[in-house]
């Protein structure tokens, strides 16, 4: 039986380097995929008071939203439409007509109320989704008399009532 000698028989241990970096590919192509870009949160549509001197009075006439809430019956369709507490029946147009009168006659004037007031839908989680966009639409515009568009609310949110809907 012969003894090798270990000193001069000795390979060199190499690593494969061709599977490392295979593995390193692998992991970076995964991480691009996987990654998801979110838009950033929240409303930075600030605007900001122009700086005024201490005895201008300060106008804030668009305080409070048009609170509109639409009541559904048992089927999901409109039962009642109330605006800021006064009940207007179950017709989207009169509640356009009283839309277009809150927001006043044609002029400079409106188009200012009606870029700055918002209206706040109050919907009843039942309520069918027609119902909901002919609301949207009542109080977003209207065809007047001479079948052109008249421009109303812009600014429409939704009230959170706390159900995640």
């Amino acid at each position: 039986m012969k003894i090798r000698n270990s000193e001069a028989h000795q390979e060199n241990a190499e690593l494969n380097m061709t599977s490392m970096i295979d593995i390193v590919f692998q992991l970076l192509v995964f991480f691009i995929m996987t990654f998801k870009i979110t838009a950033m949160e929240g409303d930075f549509q600030v605007k900001m008071p122009r700086a005024s001197s201490a005895n201008d009075s300060i106008e804030q006439p668009f305080d409070e939203p048009i609170k509109i809430e639409l009541m559904a019956d048992e089927d999901g369709s409109i039962l009642d439409i109330i605006v800021d507490g006064e009940s207007k029946g179950t017709s989207f147009t009169a509640l356009a007509n009283h839309v277009t009168g809150l927001a006043g006659p044609p002029g400079p004037e409106r188009t200012r109320i009606v870029a700055e007031k918002e209206v706040e839908f109050d919907c009843d989680y039942d309520l069918r989704y027609e119902e909901v966009i002919a609301g949207i639409t009542a109080v977003s515009g209207k065809r007047n008399k001479d079948r052109e568009i008249e421009t109303l609310f812009q600014k429409i949110k939704f009230k959170d009532n706390g159900k995640g809907n």
